[in-house]
């Protein structure tokens, strides 16, 4: 039986010349637990070394619901303080928008203090992804695209994405935009296939935009599954994950990354050796029929 294509050991972002690796590492939990920036520094070679170019970040990372707000952006900021030229060996992104203690924030004014708080935290002139990490319902997409389209004119950011839209907001968002939209962060996984079959990545791959996917293990629950759904989708993980010598966790990332939207997971994890081998997906190849058995296997019925 044919097997679906291989995802290429780089890809364009979006529309953008950017050239971004198929697997991407997040650091949602890098200031966790007083890290140094040694440590830190540890973990950013790791996915460099495996070839995993695209980082992200965003400026709530490290907020514990009473401080910490901009942790992660400050320490990953010491890490290119310390050592200049690992900047030019990636593809750094970001977001803003949520503001504790209120919920979400995209007026102008915020948006632009937002964006140079960031740059500033990252010791950075400028970074290649900016994105809007939650829709602000009292912000008009005109405004917002605005502010954008000036943080790309000025040189702060390169290109812009959107996180957790849905697709009327990216519509509408993109429609203002002068510098289109290049990405879509929603939470994909082998347990969360909504977007297979309700024109999420119909309408990215539409706009070309490419979709970054978090929480691309079920928040962990791929790891110890425990209802009779998540395990028969671990198990369907598992028939491929043995045939090609991969852990459950590899075998889910190679899933997502073959379908045709290149769809890029998000590595959550922060300890070297899972980063690493997450790069490992990249020479998983499913078949349909292989493929077919994890989207029944999650959606609980067979096809019609």
């Amino acid at each position: 039986m044919s097997e679906l294509p291989k995802s290429p050991a780089f890809r364009p972002l979006g529309r953008s010349d950017i050239a971004v690796s198929p697997i991407a590492w997040g650091m949602w939990r890098l200031a966790d637990n007083g890290r140094s920036v040694a440590e830190a520094t540890t973990l950013v070679h790791a996915a460099l070394d495996a070839g995993i170019n695209f980082l992200d970040t965003a400026d709530i990372y490290g907020f514990n619901g009473t401080d910490g707000f901009g942790d992660a952006e400050a320490l990953l900021g010491e890490v290119l303080a310390a050592e200049p030229e690992l900047r030019d060996r990636m593809v750094l992104a970001t977001k803003g928008g949520i503001l504790p203690p209120l919920p979400y924030d995209q007026s102008a004014d915020y948006l632009r203090k937002a964006i140079d708080d960031s740059l500033a935290r990252l010791k950075v002139d400028m970074v290649d992804l900016w994105q809007i990490h939650r829709p602000d319902i009292l912000a008009h997409p005109q405004e917002t695209a605005r502010v954008l389209d000036d943080a790309v004119a000025s040189g702060k950011i390169r290109t812009i994405g959107v996180s957790n839209f849905t697709m009327a907001q990216i519509a509408a968002l993109d429609h203002f935009l002068a510098e289109k939209l290049v990405t879509t962060q929603p939470e994909i996984s082998p347990l969360r296939i909504d977007c297979f079959e309700n024109g999420e990545l119909d309408q990215a791959m539409m706009l070309s935009l490419t979709p970054m996917a978090w929480s691309p293990l079920g928040g962990g629950r791929l790891a110890a599954p425990e209802t009779a759904s998540d395990k028969a989708v671990a198990a369907a993980l598992d028939t491929v994950a043995q045939a090609h010598g991969v852990s459950r966790t590899v075998a889910a990332y190679s899933w997502l990354m073959a379908h045709p939207a290149g769809i890029i997971p998000i590595i959550g994890s922060q300890q070297p050796g899972r980063i690493a081998e997450g790069a490992q997906a990249l020479n998983v190849r499913w078949t349909r029929q292989e493929w077919y058995a994890v989207l029944v296997a999650a959606r609980g019925v067979t096809l019609p």
